[in-house]
């Protein structure tokens, strides 16, 4: 068993929806133990730090836009004014910082075996469009990159998640102080229970 805590972020989209419970009751029934929690709307600063301002990103997420345009044969250099994966994703940076300042977020660390990777793929897909039935993003959101981009936003996709164990152990110091975060066992929740 390799247990490890990965972060999980209720966007302002899943916020509104009043989907928190619901995502937390997903995560719970697959065996993840919930270490931490906190509702508040995050600064530009924290979620510019949240998202890397490195080339490779920039390239991944307009490489995302480029495909799906391409895919729906919408032209993506009228939307965005290049085809550059890189450019594109600068600008899909800007407005996901936008949009995850636009409101209250519910910041959550989780402890698991192989937290990180069960959590994404229990989220599912980034394009909910893409996302299996089942999943969080599959059940709680229709939107899609050419909905989100052509009204100058990110997809709504409901929930951030930390893409791999090397990504919470960064990203996790930037949401959470470190006493912010629960140790507990399930002797100690046992020993809680027996004193009533």
């Amino acid at each position: 068993m390799q247990l490890e805590r990965t972060l999980v972020v209720v966007k302002p989209d899943g916020v509104k929806r009043r989907l928190i419970g619901k995502i937390i009751q997903r995560l719970e029934e697959a065996g993840l133990k919930l270490v931490a929690l906190k509702m508040f709307t995050p600064s530009v600063d924290l979620v510019k730090s949240n998202y890397p301002e490195s080339d490779e990103w920039f390239k991944k997420a307009g490489d995302r836009s480029i495909n799906t345009f391409k895919e729906m044969g919408v032209n993506i250099e009228q939307k965005f004014g290049t085809d550059n994966p890189i450019e594109v994703g600068k600008i899909i940076k800007k407005w996901i910082v936008r949009f995850m300042t636009s409101g209250n977020v519910v910041a959550m660390v989780w402890e698991g075996n192989r937290a990180a990777d069960n959590v994404r793929r229990l989220i599912g897909e980034t394009d909910p469009l893409k996302a299996q039935p089942g999943t969080i993003r599959g059940d709680f959101s229709v939107d899609n990159v050419i909905l989100g981009n052509s009204s100058n936003r990110p997809m709504a996709n409901v929930v951030h998640a930390s893409g791999n164990r090397e990504e919470a152990l960064t990203e996790i110091p930037l949401w959470f102080k470190s006493e912010e975060i629960l140790r507990y066992t399930r002797e100690g929740e046992d020993a809680f229970y027996k004193q009533w």
